[in-house]
C-alpha cells in the first residue's frame, strides 16, 4: 500500500479494520466477555468451543427452564465474521429476592461470610440494596462452586464467565439437545453401576474438600450419554462452618440412595455417608 505521494509505510503499524454495524435488535447484545473483571471468566485451559472475540454477538435463543431462584436460557455467541465458531450456552440469570420462591436460603448462608460488611447489613435490613445483594450472593456463590468444582474434576458444566447476576456455562447436551435429567433416565444395568460410581466419586471430592451439594437429588443431575453432571450449585454448604451441614450431607445420600434403589441397585444412604464423612475427616 502507498500514499498519493509515495510514501509506503511500515507493515507493522498497518492494521485490517471491519466495521461492525449497531444492534437493533432487543434479543442481540454485544459479547460481554471482555467487559468483565477476569476473575469472572472460566478458568484456564479454556476449551477450543469458548468464543471470546470481542465482536462477538450473543443471541437469546429462548428459554431452558425455570427454577426457583433462577432461569435458564439458551445463548448463542458468535461473531459475524466467523459464524463457524458460534457457540451456544447455557445462561442462568438469578432473580432478584421478591420474585424468588427459595425460602429456605438463611439455612444454606449459614457459616458463608459477606464480601463486605455494607452488604451484610443490607441484607439483614432487606433494603433495595439488599435484595440485589441477595441475587447476586447467590449467583456469585455458584460462581465461585462451579470454578472450584471444575478444578477439582467434578463433573460440572464449564463456568464461562459470570456478569452481575448472570452464569454463562456449558450447555451439557446429548446429541445435540440437552440432557435429560437423571431422574428421567432409565439405564440398563451396567450403566446405572457406573452412574453410581461416577456421583459416589464426585461427592466424595466435595467432601475431601469440606462442602457439601446441599441440595441433591436426581433432578439436578444430567445423565449425558455415559457420564453425569452435576448443576445447580448455589447452595453449596460448608460441611464444618455450617451447624447443619452433616445433615444437608445425609439428606444428599437419601435422595440419590433412594433414586438408584429403586432402579434395583443395591445401595444404602448410611453406608455411603459414612465413606463420604471418612473422606471429610
Amino acid at each position: 500500500m502507498s500514499t498519493q505521494d509515495g510514501f509506503t509505510p511500515d507493515p507493522s503499524f498497518v492494521i485490517d479494520f471491519t466495521a461492525y454495524d449497531d444492534l437493533d435488535d432487543p434479543g442481540k447484545r454485544w459479547s460481554t466477555w471482555l467487559s468483565v473483571e477476569p476473575s469472572c471468566r472460566g478458568p484456564e485451559p479454556r476449551p477450543d468451543w469458548l468464543v471470546t472475540s470481542q465482536g462477538a454477538v450473543d443471541t437469546d435463543l429462548g428459554i431452558l427452564k425455570t427454577g426457583k431462584e433462577a432461569d435458564v436460557f439458551l445463548l448463542e455467541r458468535a461473531d459475524p465474521h466467523d459464524p463457524e465458531r458460534a457457540v451456544v450456552m447455557a445462561a442462568k440469570r438469578y432473580r432478584g429476592e421478591e420474585h424468588r420462591t427459595f425460602h429456605r436460603s438463611t439455612a444454606y448462608r449459614e457459616g458463608r461470610r459477606m464480601r463486605n460488611t455494607r452488604d451484610t447489613r443490607a441484607l439483614a435490613r432487606k433494603s433495595a440494596h439488599g435484595r440485589a445483594v441477595a441475587a447476586g450472593q447467590w449467583a456469585w456463590a455458584e460462581w465461585e462452586a462451579l470454578v472450584r468444582f471444575h478444578g477439582l474434576g467434578v463433573p460440572v458444566p464449564y463456568p464461562v464467565q459470570i456478569d452481575g447476576t448472570e452464569i454463562l456455562m456449558e450447555w451439557v447436551t446429548v446429541d445435540g439437545e440437552t440432557a435429560p435429567r437423571l431422574a428421567q433416565a432409565r439405564p440398563e444395568p451396567a450403566l446405572l453401576e457406573s452412574y453410581y460410581d461416577q456421583l459416589r466419586d464426585a461427592l466424595a471430592l466435595m467432601a475431601q474438600q469440606g462442602v457439601v451439594h446441599g441440595d441433591l437429588s436426581p433432578y439436578n443431575i444430567l445423565a449425558a450419554g455415559e457420564r453425569l453432571v452435576v448443576i445447580d450449585l448455589p447452595q453449596v454448604v460448608d460441611l464444618v462452618a455450617n451447624p447443619a451441614g452433616m445433615d444437608f450431607l445425609l439428606r444428599d445420600c437419601t435422595n440419590v440412595c433412594t433414586w438408584f434403589r429403586a432402579r434395583g441397585l443395591a445401595v444404602d444412604e448410611q453406608d455411603l455417608f459414612g465413606e463420604l464423612m471418612a473422606h471429610a475427616f
